[in-house]
C-alpha cells in the first residue's frame, strides 16, 4: 500500500510539517516520485510510528537516529532511558534552586559561568536546573561558610569535575566495551534490556562508592602530609 504525504501523516498520527522535517533530518528514506507528486510505503509508516514511540519514551532525535541506523540495540532501549531520563526528574528554576539550597542566586550563576552547574532544560529565562543538584550546593554553602574565598572554591570544583569527568568517560568506555556489547553478542533471542540496566546500575553504585572512597583517603593523606610538613620556620 502507498499513501500520499497527507494520508501518511494521518496513518502516524503526526503532522505533515512533521513528516517533511523528519526527511529533512535523514529520519525517513526518501518517497518515490511520480512527477510531482510522492508517493509513501509501509516502510515509511512503520518508520514514523517507531520515531513516535521512541520520542514518547524522551529520546532526543540524535539518538533516535542511532537506533533506526542500526548503531543501538532494541535491548538499549531501557539503558538509554535510565540514563537519559534518571527517576529523579524534578526540574527547578535557578530562583528556586537557590531558595531549596539557602544560596544566593548570584553564587549559582558564578558556579554556571565556569561550567559547574549545568541546565537541564530550557534557555535563558526558561532554563530549568535539576533537583538532583541540591546536595552539591549546600555542600558548597557549608565550605563557604568555613571561610574557604569562593574564587578559590570554584577553581577547586572545576578541577574535581574536570577529574571526575575523565574518570567517568573511561568508565562508561569499559562499561561498553566489556558489559553491554559481551552480554548483546551472547544474548541471541533472549531480551536482555533490564540485565543491562542493572548492571549499569552496579556501575553507577560501585563507581561512586569508588570515588568517595579516594577522594576521603586522599584528602586525610593530604591532610596529614601538610601537618607533618609543618608552617615555615616549624
Amino acid at each position: 500500500m502507498e499513501y500520499r504525504i497527507e494520508q501518511l501523516a494521518r496513518a502516524s498520527g503526526v503532522a505533515v510539517d512533521t513528516v517533511r522535517f523528519y526527511q529533512g533530518k535523514k529520519l525517513l528514506p526518501s518517497p518515490r516520485r511520480e512527477g510531482r507528486v510522492t508517493w509513501y510505503g509501509e516502510d515509511h509508516l512503520d518508520r514514523l510510528l517507531r520515531i513516535r514511540a521512541l520520542q514518547e519514551r524522551g529520546f532526543t532525535l540524535t539518538v533516535i537516529r542511532r537506533f533506526l541506523s542500526g548503531e543501538l540495540e532494541p535491548s538499549d532501549e531501557g539503558l538509554v532511558a535510565a540514563v537519559t531520563s534518571p527517576a529523579s526528574t524534578e526540574l527547578l528554576s535557578l530562583e528556586q534552586l537557590a531558595t531549596r539550597a539557602g544560596t544566593p542566586t548570584a553564587l549559582l550563576q558564578a558556579a554556571e559561568q565556569v561550567g559547574l552547574l549545568v541546565p537541564a532544560t530550557g534557555e535563558g529565562a526558561e532554563r530549568r536546573y535539576p533537583a538532583s543538584e541540591l546536595d552539591a550546593l549546600r555542600a558548597g554553602m557549608k565550605l563557604l561558610e568555613a571561610g574557604i574565598p569562593l574564587n578559590d572554591l570554584l577553581v577547586l570544583a572545576r578541577e574535581q569535575a574536570d577529574a571526575t569527568e575523565r574518570s567517568a568517560r573511561r568508565a562508561v568506555d569499559l562499561f561498553d566495551r566489556y558489559v553491554r556489547e559481551r552480554l548483546q553478542a551472547e544474548a541471541g533471542d533472549r531480551d536482555i534490556s533490564q540485565l543491562l540496566v542493572r548492571r549499569f546500575d552496579t556501575l553507577l553504585e560501585a563507581g561512586t562508592a569508588l570515588l568517595v572512597h579516594h577522594f576521603r583517603r586522599t584528602l586525610m593523606l593530604a591532610a596529614e602530609a601538610h601537618i607533618e610538613r609543618g608552617a615555615p620556620g616549624e
